[in-house]
């Protein structure tokens, strides 16, 4: 379950902590800087060291970019995308960088493997249609990957050995039809696998590749089994779990029993989100998990001495270690907090030795950003609710124009972090509240299970509860609310206009959900294996009509009487864009001021930097027109 619901949208990633004096400032910021491509990010180090690479715009796309460590020399491109940038990347070895891209936004990713000394780009997967995932990066074999790919069928993935010196791909664990996620050894052979029938999952155990898979453990998707990593010998497997447990655990199992053995960390306020390993010294590092903000649970004491000299070299920063060398030596270091995505680092452990590779966005200064606040409030029925509010520098918290801003998801949660839309919304003078409404992740299996069956319904009444805390604070004008989110922060947004009409002046839908029902009939084929579960966590089309009629705002498009704007990739395969052509026809239909945003070379969110400008722009115009906040000329 954990692993699926990693991949249902949260739309923006947080990290981050620490306080600092704030600048009262009340300077209005080009909308651009919030946005455009950072000069120079993304900085790894190759498995020996002597590689630093990053990414920087080539063509306004973020491509990869190399250099020696350590020197001045002029950087060498290696990456030559036009289409769109790249996401992330990871080093293989000292010689080659593996990235993931797809193709207007559809989420068919192919494997993309660039040697430095071919200087040449080469798709390791280059079947049209078909989506690929990285199995397990074998970080430890510079010329090994296992990927999955639904070559064969297109709602499973099979496993295949990658070969990146020759290219070639072979099949090590065909998929029998149910299995959903595989894990391997750190011999980089598949040992274990977890299946579903829709409501109940089996993990699934072998102890060689030779072997067959037999089940060990069943139990339904309301229980979390998700395996992390085994072992150094490979006998044991860590596994973050909750079963007989409210709070996912680390616990230690015997891979052929799933039998609990040793409990490594458990909390009783909030789930563990996993446990980090070390590569060097083949063992577990540290559980890491949020409160109000990320913190790490030590298991290993030369991971604490690490983190500890990191942390006294860099105070009031979020320190997090993104890349490492092999022997993790040199690695490189992120310093972040909630107003600043900070700066990036060399550390030479050795020698202590921190050298500054550059700030992300060094004209955003931290100073005239917005400090984001934890909070929590109380909903109508007794769950607490755990959130953020941003308020504008230079503005007494009096009275002020809100926008509502729930997360994506709905089974993810809001942290603790640079976030340019809630820096860009403060800069404007918006007071902004996001919350972690029942069903978010992290706070354990009842609140998350307190969002079956609500969508549009308790789940919307958490949200609309938030701003009626904000309302009794007196931080709120009442007359100058609006909500806005996308994914499931979108299907919110529609859903507060619709069950709460006189609550909100205005909405901003970016690729959400309308309609319920032709929602969970176009899902991507990969979800398929999880449709039962959508029917039980969401609503069944057959058994619950009169309900998820109710929920889907398409369908009750009469009750809205606030202004919405809408945006949406067209080639969005997540929520179709079906589901933003409903609303928009039921709206106009009634005369609805619904403005309206399709790109053609987007999916589920807009990527490219252009396409970002004109959403933002549009979202500046409209907020404006109907909040009163500021606006650049």
């Amino acid at each position: 379950m954990q692993r699926f619901l990693k991949q249902f949208l949260a739309m923006t990633v947080f990290t981050g902590v620490a306080t600092a004096a704030i600048a009262q400032s009340s300077d209005l910021i080009p909308l651009r800087d919030f946005f455009r491509n950072p000069e120079r990010a993304f900085f790894r180090i190759s498995a020996d060291g002597k590689t630093l690479s990053f990414m920087q715009p080539w063509q306004r796309r973020m491509n990869i970019f190399i250099q020696p460590a350590g020197s001045n020399a002029e950087p060498v491109r290696l990456t030559s995308e036009t289409d769109r940038d790249i996401r992330d990347y990871f080093w293989k070895g000292p010689n080659r960088v593996v990235y993931l891209k797809d193709i207007g936004g559809d989420e068919n990713d192919h494997v993309v493997v660039v040697d430095k000394r071919a200087d040449k780009a080469t798709d390791m997967t280059p079947f049209p249609g078909v989506k690929a995932q990285i199995v397990d990066a074998l970080l430890e074999f510079p010329n090994r990957m296992l990927v999955g790919l639904n070559k064969r069928n297109k709602e499973i993935f099979d496993v295949y050995d990658l070969d990146l010196a020759t290219g070639k791909l072979t099949l090590v664990a065909e998929n029998p039809g149910k299995i959903t996620s595989w894990g391997a050894d750190h011999a980089g052979r598949i040992r274990y696998a977890v299946a579903t029938d829709g409501v109940n999952q089996t993990y699934l155990y072998r102890d060689k590749p030779t072997a067959p898979f037999k089940p060990v453990l069943t139990t339904t998707f309301r229980d979390n089994f998700a395996p992390q990593f085994f072992t150094a010998d490979n006998r044991k497997l860590f596994v973050a779990s909750n079963i007989g447990r409210d709070k996912v655990a680390i616990v230690q199992v015997d891979p052929a029993t799933a039998k609990e053995e040793k409990l490594v960390y458990a909390r009783d306020d909030v789930d563990i989100d996993g446990l980090a390993w070390s590569r060097a010294h083949k063992r577990p590092t540290f559980a890491s998990y949020q409160t109000w903000k990320p913190e790490r649970h030590f298991v290993d004491p030369d991971a604490q001495r690490l983190y500890s000299a990191l942390e006294a070299k860099l105070p009031d920063r979020q320190v997090i270690v993104q890349s490492t060398t092999d022997d993790e030596n040199r690695m490189i270091v992120a310093a972040v907090n909630d107003r600043t995505q900070g700066t990036r680092y060399l550390y030479d452990r050795k020698a202590a030795k921190l050298t500054k590779l550059g700030d992300v966005t060094p004209w955003l200064p931290e100073a005239t950003m917005a400090a984001v606040k934890p909070i929590t409030y109380t909903t109508r029925d007794g769950l607490v609710v755990n959130g953020y509010l941003t308020l504008p520098n230079g503005r007494e918290p009096k009275n002020l124009p809100v926008v509502i801003n729930p997360h994506g998801g709905p089974w993810a949660r809001d942290g603790w972090g640079f976030n340019p839309e809630v820096q860009f919304l403060a800069n404007r003078g918006y007071a902004v509240l996001q919350m972690n409404y029942r069903g978010s992740t992290g706070y354990g299996r009842k609140f998350w299970e307190a969002s079956f069956k609500q969508w549009g319904f308790k789940m919307q009444d958490d949200i609309s509860d938030g701003v009626a805390w904000l309302v009794k604070e007196g931080i709120a004008d009442p007359k100058r609310v609006c909500i806005y989110g996308a994914s499931y922060g979108g299907y919110a947004t529609l859903a507060g206009l619709v069950q709460t009409p006189d609550l909100y002046a205005c909405g901003v839908d970016y690729v959400g959900v309308s309609n319920l029902f032709t929602f969970l009939n176009t899902i991507p084929p990969y979800w398929k294996p999880y449709l039962d579960m959508f029917h039980e966590m969401v609503g069944d089309p057959e058994k619950d009509e009169a309900l998820l009629t109710a929920g889907s705002p398409a369908l009750n498009a009469d009750k809205i009487r606030s202004p919405l704007l809408i945006a949406q990739g067209a080639r969005d395969p997540r929520v179709n864009k079906d589901e933003s052509d409903q609303m928009v026809a039921a709206l106009k239909a009634r005369g609805i001021d619904v403005p309206y945003i399709v790109k053609d070379n987007e999916g589920h969110g807009f990527r490219n930097e252009e396409n970002q400008f004109a959403f933002y722009e549009a979202m500046e115009t409209f907020l404006g027109k109907y909040l009163g906040g500021r606006k650049a000329d």
